[in-house]
């Protein structure tokens, strides 16, 4: 059984706020099987996206910590110009378009900790 989008996110909101740093949820999406983006701001100008990996054929074991997320995996989005917030909310606003039950999840982070299981390659 697959957890639920709000599930996750609930979850990781928690799982922020009790390594100390800060989330909040910038747009909510479907309660059952939203995508799930996490923008990352490192509060010194530095910023990272993570959405859903794509599916891969043989992708081998998922990540060690991919239970917390019911088995969710991400991936880095790359941002142009890089990393730049304005980058980042263009790739949303697309997605958004593309899929209006997105979830985002902003986090504040000095240490640019996605707090999700990310999917390496």
């Amino acid at each position: 059984m697959r957890l639920t989008s709000e599930f996750v996110v609930s979850a990781l909101l928690r799982r922020v706020e009790g390594q100390g740093a800060y989330a909040t949820v910038a747009r909510r999406g479907d309660a059952t099987a939203g995508a799930i983006f996490v923008f990352v701001d490192g509060l010194d100008g530095t910023v990272a996206l993570y959405g859903p990996a794509p599916p891969m054929i043989d992708a081998g074991p998922l990540p060690a910590d991919a239970a917390l997320t019911g088995n969710r995996v991400f991936a880095s989005i790359p941002l142009e110009p890089h990393g730049s917030r304005e980058a980042a909310e263009q790739v949303i606003a697309r997605e958004a378009r593309f899929d209006p039950d997105v979830w985002v999840v902003d986090i504040e982070d000095r240490k640019m900790r996605c707090f999700v299981p990310v999917m390496n390659g």
